[in-house]
């Protein structure tokens, strides 16, 4: 009876979920109900998964629209006719095309034209599967019509988008937002009615009574559709099936790269790799995914014929034919990787591979992948919805409530009296709440891509977004539901800094015979890595760089690969809070404290002394502890994040855990604590595989790092730098040795480079110089350095303001002449010449020759230009106080004055925010001493509520100095950030003192 029902994937339209329509269908007495979202397919999936929970057949077609005009409501007659509605519907899309007034002929799908918009289009052929929609509106205007005659053609045309007078209002609002207009501005054109809410059959039936024939038309039509997808738990496998022609080819070429990647990987194959192998082998058959293996394999194969850096991760990682495809680094047997986290037979999702590329090779990877999969529509980035976020809400409801800037500011700040507020404001707040949560628009997942049996469009339509790649309408969740994995390629600055140190290395030394990268092994019983580690000097170095991760190697004492891949996952948010972080650091350091371990768990997790640590952890547990089967056990770890800790599924497997372990007369003290464990931490914690990835790209940087300092850190600040800002880094080159200098016009590149011991910044560091000027510059140098200012600007057409960028970073120092002096030249030039920056000069125009005074230039006003133009200054920061510390306390002597207060100087690098168990905010803070060491601070909430912290800049500590496993930092009492010397530039009392009297300049 109901034909265009939205939910809210009828983005900035509709205000309901796909549950709730579903729901409000039920509650009228539906069995047949449809879907028909506005320009979208997102939700048809899910709403086919849930209707049977409520009792209905569902059917999905899509309300085609231009802008807020209607076209014509579509129905799939069944999955055929759904892709074909994609097909069209993302065709359109990806184009940008406005829908025709008329659509396609569909043989599969249902076509209904708005009673209204056929009086504008004048449309009198219908064709088999074409019919007329009337509204109750239209019932009167229908008798006098032309279109009356076509009496087996007219169906009723009801929307349903509200259910009630709240949701109409959210709609308004939404429609509000999404036009850029206030509330009272919305036109009634670009809105629903309130009367599009769902009515009940009698209703229908006494509005339509004089045309009942329309009433049979509609149940009839609604009779015809249907649509099938599979979303049991034994679901086929909806990826590509084959990667050759057949299946049993599949697994020839599979066994035979395993057997060349063997001696590749082993010195001596053992009887445990052996077995191991065909155990796997047998297994992937078993289960499908032996394409799934291969794709990948190409993938990589792609990569390195490209020689593009690459780490493969994920569950995968644990899989011994996944290392000896190289997908993977990572050996199994040396590590005694979980293969049940990998695969198993009741697993119902493939292993997880994530394949991190540097981010430039990512996209030629991207675009190989669809060229190489996709000819047939067969591959799809997936898709993610970001959804309106409490703040974001209010600020865009105060907008179209056409509220004064200060006033949404402080509303979306959240510092107000909820009391003090007027109507409106309150208003505001109660439908952000409302909308909190609800999809916006939709985007593209960070990795994910979908390479399917059938064509993408079989589920769902693409949108065509600005990296030029089809994306599907629906996230992960919903694609794992109806058998479709994604393929995850993730770009990551950490292989680029590697990929580039190795190139500057081979640039600058070429006498240096670098060891293969991709062997990590020898790094790991290196004795000078291990020491670096163990010292935590790790700065720009992939994953251990971060002040916890400094703390936590420091703790721990690691000083080797294994402690390192438990590191890498303790250090995640969930093991950290849950507690095990601690318990773990304490049982490491500690025989005696690991007799305190449950004898069960140490039997399941005894490299770990019995604590959980890694993703596979949870399988052991559930599977060892509890007696759960492996299926039972995946659902409880997939279960531990997103959407699936709500699903039934879950909830039945905790209850089965809970029960299983009282009926094995374990305390339920005990089995809470185990629970409170698994909850805190699994969605987080890495597989163990994973971890290990994540030492061996460690490895790797720090490598590097060890034998090539500076080559290495040069990498690390032309990718972007890593957790710290370049600042940081050019401060850990200068502890290495190297010679930091400014942009230099005759020696630097849009990049930083290096020369020997002397470190160039690139241009690419000032701010406001535009990338065409860096490209000029290059190309005019590459015919002969600049000798003067003149030749300069002759070769080089530019605007004053990027002149002066230049000249105030010193970059033409290697001329002779100070800054000062040639900014005087610069600015009496361009003042008497017009200079179009697009256009050389033809001929040579003779330049004055200036006789300027002898200008004086101090440090502190180039410390001050460098701040301008660098955001960071190449001086050391503590010369710039006003006031300059008043002691000599530095971390190097924290270690006596152990359990007493101290004040100290520090230059803040970072500060971490987060809440105690209770709620209240506390920081962490990470700073450099006067000596350019590390200082590291804990603020508790009374101290981060009475001294926060003000933006970058030398602060003035006092407090505790404690220690933990041989860790030291100061627990703050009172901090203050220090006032710098005001700039010089523009006190004229100081330039009165170092400026001549200009009077004297002559030419």
């Amino acid at each position: 009876m109901f034909l265009n029902n939205h939910s809210y994937y009828s983005l900035r339209y509709g205000t309901m979920a796909e549950e709730e329509l579903l729901a409000l269908a039920q509650d009228y007495g539906r069995n047949i109900f449809p879907l028909t979202d506005i320009n979208n397919t997102s939700g048809c999936l899910n709403f086919i998964r849930r209707a049977p929970e409520y009792a209905i057949t569902p059917v999905v077609g899509v309300d085609f629209r231009n802008k807020a005009q209607q076209c014509y409501v579509c129905l799939a007659l069944n999955n055929k006719g759904f892709l074909k509605l994609n097909d069209f519907l993302s065709k359109h899309l990806h184009k940008e095309e406005q829908f025709p007034d008329i659509a396609p002929r569909f043989q599969n799908a249902i076509t209904i034209y708005p009673f209204k918009r056929l009086l504008e289009i004048e449309k009198e052929v219908f064709a088999e599967n074409e019919f007329i929609g009337v509204s109750i509106d239209d019932i009167n205007k229908l008798q006098l019509s032309k279109y009356n005659r076509f009496k087996d053609r007219l169906v009723v045309l009801h929307t349903v988008s509200f259910r009630n007078k709240r949701d109409f209002n959210i709609h308004r609002l939404l429609r509000a937002v999404d036009n850029n207009v206030l509330l009272s501005k919305l036109s009634k054109e670009q809105q629903g009615k309130l009367g599009h809410q769902m009515m009940s059959v009698s209703e229908i039936e006494k509005k339509f009574e004089d045309f009942s024939h329309i009433i049979e038309n509609t149940s009839q039509l609604l009779e015809r559709c249907g649509i099938q997808f599979d979303f049991s738990s034994n679901r086929k496998n909806q990826n590509l099936s084959t990667f050759h022609e057949s299946k049993e080819k599949d697994f020839e070429a599979l066994v035979s790269l395993c057997y060349d990647g063997l001696p590749k990987r082993y010195e001596v194959v053992s009887g445990t790799i052996q077995q191991r192998l065909k155990k796997e082998l047998s297994l992937i058959k078993q289960q499908n995914y032996v394409s799934f293996f291969l794709i990948n394999w190409k993938i990589i194969q792609y990569a390195k014929s490209k020689d593009y850096y690459y780490v493969g991760r994920g569950s995968g990682a644990n899989s011994i034919v996944a290392y000896l495809l190289e997908i993977t680094d990572v050996d199994p047997i040396e590590l005694d990787l979980y293969f049940e986290r990998f695969m198993n037979l009741y697993r119902s999702t493939p292993p997880d591979f994530d394949i991190d590329f540097s981010t430039w090779d990512r996209e030629d990877v991207t675009r190989f992948i669809f060229e190489e999969f996709g000819a047939n529509g067969q591959a799809a980035l997936l898709g993610a919805y970001v959804t309106f976020q409490y703040r974001g809400a209010v600020r865009e409801l105060s907008k179209v409530f056409g509220l004064p800037k200060y006033e949404i500011d402080k509303l979306s700040s959240g510092k107000f009296s909820y009391n003090q507020l007027d109507e409106l404001s309150k208003l505001v707040l109660r439908y952000a709440k409302y909308l909190e949560g609800r999809p916006n628009y939709v985007s593209i997942h960070a990795a994910g891509i979908l390479i399917s049996e059938k064509p993408i469009h079989y589920f769902s339509a693409t949108n065509m977004p600005p990296k030029g790649f089809p994306t599907v309408q629906f996230d992960m969740h919903i694609a794992e539901d109806v058998g479709l994995y994604k393929f995850d390629i993730l770009g990551q600055r950490g292989l680029g800094k590697i990929k580039d140190a190795i190139a500057i290395v081979k640039e600058n030394k070429p006498e240096v015979n670098l060891p293969n990268i991709h062997n990590a092994k020898p790094f790991f019983v290196d004795a000078r890595i291990n020491a670096m580690i163990e010292r935590a000097e790790c700065i720009g170095c992939f994953y251990v760089e971060s002040p916890a991760m400094r703390m936590l190697l420091k703790k721990l004492g690691v000083r080797d690969y294994l402690t390192l891949v438990a590191a890498s996952s303790i250090i995640r948010p969930g093991v950290s809070k849950s507690g095990m972080m601690r318990e773990y650091i304490l049982r490491h350091k500690n025989p005696e404290r690991r007799k305190r371990a449950h004898p069960v768990l140490w039997d399941i997790m005894p490299d770990t002394y019995g604590v959980m640590v890694y993703q596979e952890d949870v399988i052991k547990v559930a599977h060892h502890y509890a007696g759960l089967d492996l299926g039972e056990a995946d659902v409880l770890r997939r279960g531990m994040s997103g959407k699936y800790r709500s699903r039934e599924e879950f909830l039945i497997v905790k209850e089965k855990f809970i029960s299983n372990c009282r009926e094995r007369g374990e305390a339920d003290a005990v089995i809470f604590e185990v629970w409170r464990q698994i909850e805190s931490f699994a969605g987080y914690a890495f597989a163990k595989g994973h971890s290990a990835s994540y030492a061996v790209e460690s490895y790797q940087s720090l490598f590097l790092k060890c034998y090539y300092p500076l080559e290495y850190m040069v990498a690390t600040v032309n990718n972007g730098g890593g957790f710290y800002r370049a600042e940081l880094y050019l401060h850990e080159a200068k502890k290495l040795g190297g010679i930091i200098h400014p942009p230099c016009i005759n020696k630097s590149n849009i990049e930083t480079i290096i020369q020997d011991a002397d470190i160039y910044l690139g241009f690419q560091h000032l701010q406001g110089f535009e990338k065409r000027n860096m490209i000029n510059l290059l190309r005019a140098r590459a015919q002969g350095k600049f000798n003067s200012l003149d030749d300069f600007m002759e070769r080089i057409p530019m605007s004053i303001e990027q002149l002066d960028i230049l000249i105030r970073i010193d970059a033409f120092r290697s001329l002779g002449k100070d800054k000062r002096t040639l900014l005087w030249e610069a600015y009496y030039k361009c003042n008497h010449l017009t200079i179009d920056e697009l256009q050389p000069q033809l001929f040579r125009v003779g330049a004055r020759e200036f006789v300027l005074p002898q200008f004086t230039i101090t440090d502190l006003e180039n410390a001050f230009d460098q701040l301008e133009l660098l955001n960071f200054t190449m001086y050391n920061m503590f010369l710039l106080l006003e006031t300059p510390p008043t002691n000599k306390v530095l971390v190097a002597h924290l270690e006596q004055y152990k359990n007493r207060v101290v004040t100290i100087y520090g230059y803040l690098i970072t500060a971490k925010n987060t809440t105690t168990h209770k709620g209240y905010r506390m920081h962490f803070g990470t700073f450099l001493d006067q000596d350019g060491q590390w200082l590291d601070t804990v603020h508790f909430p009374s101290v981060a509520k009475r001294c926060p912290f003000r933006g970058k800049g030398v602060y003035r500590i006092t407090g505790k100095v404690v220690e933990e496993f041989d860790f030291l930092s100061v627990e703050v009492i009172k901090q203050e950030r220090m006032p710098y010397v005001s700039d010089p530039r523009f006190d004229i009392t100081y330039n009165r003192k170092v400026f001549p009297k200009l009077s004297t300049m002559t030419h």
